[in-house]
C-alpha cells in the first residue's frame, strides 16, 4: 500500500491549527462562553467568528483521520498485535503527559483564580493525589488519547464482523455514495446527535458520561475506517471540492446567521422549533461538507512527498503533547507584563512554537528513553540523531 501523503500532511497541518485554536483561546470574549485557563485583558469578540469556523470540524476532521489510520495499520498487522501497539501508543504518553506534562496547566490556573499559594513543588504533591477536581489530576487537552483508544478497542473486535462478506458488502454500499448523497447521507447521524443528545449531555471530555461526544467522534472516527483507500471515493471528494468549499462557507454563513440573529425576528413557538433544528442541520451539514472539501482539495494537492513531511509527521505528537503545556507558561509569563495586543499574543505564540521545536529537537527525539513517553518509536541512542528524520514514526492516530 503506497503512503498516502495528503493523509499525513493534512495530519500535521490539523495539528497545527490546534496549536492557533488554543492560543485564540485566550484572546477570545466573552469568557462565559470561551472560558480558558488563562484570558488576556486584550479581549475580542470578532475572534469568535473564526474559533467558530475551526471549531465545527477541528476535531471531527481528526477524529476521522485517525480512523483512517487504523485502517492503513490493519492492512499490516493482526488484530492482537494493533490493540497492543495502539494501547502503548495512547496510553503511555497519556499517563506520562497528565503527571508530567500536564500539572502546570492547572498550577496557572489555580494562581490565576487566587485559588493555591504559589509553590510549585508544593502542588505538584496534591495534584498527583487529588482526584480531577480541585487542581487535582487531569488530562486537560490530552483527552483525545483516552477517547482515540477507546474507539479503537470498540472497533476492533468488529473489524472480523466488517471484513466477513456481508460487512464487505455494507462497507460497499457506502462506498459508493456520490455527489449530493455523498453530502447528505453522512450528515443524517450528526444531526441525530445534535438533537437528541448534545443539550442533555454537553461534551465535558471527562469519558464517562459525555455521551454527546462519544457518539460524534466515534462516527467520525468509523467514517475515516470506511473510507479507506478506496480509490473512487477519494475520486469523488476531489471532483466535488470545488463545490464542497462554497457550499461549506454558505452553510456556515446560513449557521451563524439563525443562531446569532433569528431569534431577535421569530418568536413564533412552532416557527423557533423550525429554525432550531434547521440550525442544528445546518451546523452539521457545515462540519461534514467542511470535512469534505479538506479532503478532496488535500487530495488533489497534497498527495505527493513533499521533503518537510517525514520530519513533520514524527514531530506531530511530541508537539501535541507538550503545546498546550508551554502554551499557558508562556501566557502566564508574559500577561501581566501589559506588551500589548501585538506583541503579547506573537511573544506568546513565538514561545510556544520555539519551544515545542526545541523540546523535540535536542531533547525527545535524540533521548531513546524519552521517545516512547511522547509516542515515538524507540531508537537506539547512537542513530537517533542520524537516522530519525529519515525514519517513518509511527503516527498519532
Amino acid at each position: 500500500m503506497n503512503r498516502r501523503h495528503d493523509i499525513d500532511a493534512l495530519r500535521v497541518l490539523a495539528f497545527g491549527l490546534l496549536i492557533l485554536y488554543h492560543a485564540g483561546m485566550i484572546y477570545v470574549a466573552p469568557t462565559s462562553d470561551w472560558g480558558f485557563t488563562l484570558k488576556s485583558s486584550h479581549l475580542a469578540e470578532w475572534l469568535q467568528y473564526p474559533m467558530l469556523f475551526l471549531n465545527r470540524w477541528r476535531m471531527e476532521l481528526l477524529f476521522l483521520i485517525s480512523g483512517l489510520a487504523v485502517h492503513f495499520m490493519r492492512g499490516k498487522i493482526g488484530l492482537p498485535g494493533l490493540a497492543w501497539k495502539r494501547t502503548v501508543r495512547l496510553l503511555l504518553p497519556l499517563v506520562f503527559g497528565m503527571l508530567v506534562v500536564i500539572p502546570i496547566q492547572p498550577y496557572v490556573g489555580g494562581l490565576a483564580d487566587h485559588a493555591i499559594e504559589p509553590g510549585f513543588g508544593t502542588f505538584l504533591l496534591h495534584y498527583w493525589t487529588h482526584g480531577y477536581k480541585d487542581y487535582g489530576l487531569t488530562w486537560e487537552h490530552l483527552w483525545y488519547l483516552p477517547y482515540l483508544w477507546l474507539f479503537t478497542m470498540l472497533l476492533l473486535p468488529l473489524l472480523p464482523l466488517l471484513e466477513s462478506r456481508l460487512g464487505q458488502r455494507l462497507r460497499a454500499a457506502c462506498l459508493r455514495l456520490r455527489g449530493a448523497s455523498l453530502l447528505v447521507h453522512p450528515v443524517l447521524p450528526l444531526f441525530a446527535y445534535g438533537v437528541l443528545l448534545s443539550w442533555r449531555y454537553p461534551e465535558t471530555h471527562a469519558l464517562v458520561g459525555d455521551w454527546y461526544a462519544l457518539a460524534l467522534y466515534a462516527t467520525m472516527f468509523f467514517y475515516g475506517y470506511l473510507l479507506g483507500t478506496d480509490d473512487g471515493l477519494w475520486a469523488e471528494l476531489a471532483r466535488l471540492r470545488r463545490v464542497t468549499l462554497p457550499l461549506a462557507l454558505a452553510c456556515f454563513a446560513a449557521y451563524l446567521c439563525l443562531d446569532r440573529f433569528a431569534g431577535q425576528f421569530i418568536h413564533a413557538r412552532a416557527a423557533v422549533i423550525v429554525v432550531k433544528l434547521l440550525t442544528v442541520w445546518l451546523h452539521y451539514s457545515y462540519t461534514w461538507i467542511a470535512i469534505a472539501a479538506i479532503l478532496g482539495w488535500g487530495h488533489a494537492l497534497l498527495n505527493r512527498p513533499f521533503r518537510w513531511l517525514p520530519y513533520a509527521r514524527e514531530a506531530v505528537y511530541p508537539w501535541y503533547v507538550l503545546h498546550q503545556s508551554l502554551l499557558l507558561f508562556f501566557a502566564w509569563q508574559l500577561l501581566p507584563l501589559g506588551l500589548g495586543p501585538v506583541a503579547e499574543p506573537a511573544l506568546i505564540l513565538l514561545g510556544t512554537i520555539g519551544g515545542c521545536a526545541v523540546l523535540h529537537e535536542f531533547v525527545i527525539r535524540r533521548t531513546c528513553w524519552l521517545r516512547p513517553l511522547f509516542g515515538l518509536d524507540a531508537l537506539p541512542s547512537r542513530s537517533v540523531a542520524t537516522t530519525a528524520p529519515q525514519r517513518l514514526a509511527d503516527d498519532l492516530a
